[in-house]
């Protein structure tokens, strides 16, 4: 099972492209850097931490 790359901040509606830095929890929240920041990397979802995605660099989505 792959780590779904959601394209936006769920918060500000900033796009996330695949390779962007992005922080999600573990149920996959996404959300852009200034927003998690702001809320203290914390999940205003399910209060857990927020981590910094892994980035899936533009040449490894031919196949999706």
């Amino acid at each position: 099972m792959a780590l779904e790359m959601k394209p936006v901040c769920e918060r500000c509606a900033t796009a996330l492209g695949p390779d962007a830095e992005a922080f999600i929890c573990s149920y996959e929240c996404t959300f852009c850097p200034d927003c998690t920041s702001v809320m203290k990397h914390v999940c205003p979802n399910c209060g857990g931490a927020l981590v910094a995605r892994p980035p899936r660099h533009s040449d490894l989505n031919a196949d999706e």
